[in-house]
């Protein structure tokens, strides 16, 4: 197909038992809603990463649409993938900013610094890639290395919210009553407001903060008032990025961790919808980290093609890329919403430290269900010595020091497995 060019479906194909494959669409009113689904879907983690760093999130939302159209345009409108915030992004930006876990970032230029330099390596790889393909990647980066790096970001982070998002007593029974409602969410119901159990548990948590605080005066109040003098729309606050070269060597490792996001998640598409997308891998890999590039440029976090999305397909049996196209222009939209921001920023700190619990705790097993889905043997003393040296490293928070530069735990484990599992991989 050209980029703009789909096939149009009839919604009876689904009603049949087909599928929507990424050349087709269904009509425009149906697509349309379809995209708000997704919209919807990203939304969550999209706007916690940068809360959690202290970025703008309307700049988050509005970088993601643009990111998604610019990933997009370079894959041909092959590959069907949304971008949205990236959480392997946070535990080296708040290392590298100092960040306290409250407010604006003071030192959000170094972060972005990093964040373009990351996208700078992750466009390299993509271009070998495209030149040479996959195999290399596949080979110093196999599931077990890939499980255990996933599942440090989680566990690098763990600390935050139970150490830094609870003030007192009452701030941390919100975080437990927080968690409850995501996981009551995410068992009792079914379909898409399952799929939203984050955005719906955290809805329901902060009623729940309203009625205790500015009903029974039992903790601080909610302030609304932002949200009622915001203006619907306006531009966000862009911010200026730094280039100092310590802050760029720690975040810019996080390349190797979006190439093995991204490689999992179009294989995933690839199985799902029976078309082979390898042959656009690398053009996924540039396009992904131009749009971190340009996403930094702007002051917003760096992006990753997202799981939620993807779960979103399998649900659904549609995997049009104008789906996506749709969802974009919805985000910039959005993007450019103070009010949107305002709401955002009055959601409680306890009540969005008790989602972390449950989004860097997903993000853990995220990793472990990686070996499970690959069937990696634990048998073998090469994938144990690996997997338990490198969470120990990123759980630990290990820091190698090279005169001023500092490694931190999530890139000691990165780079640890990685040149662990090719010395104990050598041949006897």
């Amino acid at each position: 197909m050209s980029l703009f060019q789909w096939t149009e479906k009839s919604a009876d194909v689904l009603q049949q038992g087909g599928v929507i494959a990424p050349d087709e669409r269904l009509p425009w009113p149906q697509t349309a809603v379809m995209g708000v689904q997704h919209v919807i879907a990203m939304f969550g983690a999209t706007v916690l990463a940068p809360i959690l760093m202290g970025f703008d999130p309307n700049i988050a939302i509005l970088m993601s649409g643009i990111g998604t159209l610019i990933f997009f345009f370079i894959t041909g409108g092959k590959v069907p993938s949304y971008l949205g915030s990236s959480f392997a992004f946070i535990g080296v930006v708040i290392a590298a900013t100092a960040y306290a876990g409250k407010g604006p970032n003071a030192n959000i230029g170094l972060a972005l610094g990093g964040i373009i330099a990351c996208g700078a390596l992750y466009t390299l790889i993509g271009v070998i890639v495209q030149a040479v393909g996959t195999g290399w990647i596949e080979r110093f980066m196999p599931p077990v290395v890939t499980g255990a790096v996933v599942a440090v970001i989680g566990l690098n982070l763990a600390g935050i919210p139970v150490k830094n998002m609870a003030a007192g007593n009452f701030d941390s029974w919100m975080q437990l009553v927080t968690f409850v409602c995501v996981g009551l969410v995410a068992v009792l119901t079914r379909g898409m407001v399952q799929r939203l159990l984050i955005l719906v548990g955290l809805i329901a948590a902060s009623i729940i903060y309203a009625v205790l605080t500015n009903g029974m005066g039992l903790g601080k109040p909610m302030d609304l008032s932002g949200v009622m003098n915001a203006a619907w729309f306006g531009l966000p606050n862009f911010a200026t990025p730094v280039f100092e070269a310590n802050a760029m060597l720690l975040i810019a490792p996080v390349a190797i961790i979006l190439v093995a996001e991204n490689l999992g998640h179009i294989k995933a598409v690839t199985a799902m919808t029976g078309k082979n997308l390898d042959q656009y891998m690398g053009r996924a890999f540039i396009g992904d980290g131009v749009a971190t590039m340009v996403s930094g440029g702007a002051g917003g976090t760096g992006v990753t093609t997202y799981a939620e999305n993807i779960g979103v397909m399998a649900a659904t049996k549609i995997y049009s890329t104008a789906i996506f196209f749709v969802a974009a222009l919805i985000a910039v939209l959005l993007g450019f919403s103070p009010k949107f921001g305002a709401v955002i920023q009055a959601i409680p700190l306890p009540v969005m430290g008790g989602v972390s619990i449950v989004v860097f705790g997903l993000i853990a097993v995220a990793g472990a269900k990686i070996w499970v889905d690959n069937k990696v043997d634990f048998s073998d003393n090469k994938n144990l010595i690996v997997a338990a040296v490198t969470l120990v490293l990123g759980t630990g928070d290990f820091t190698l020091r090279f005169g001023q530069f500092a490694l931190g735990g999530i890139g000691t484990a990165t780079f640890g497995a990685i040149l662990l599992y090719a010395l104990l991989n050598r041949k006897r």
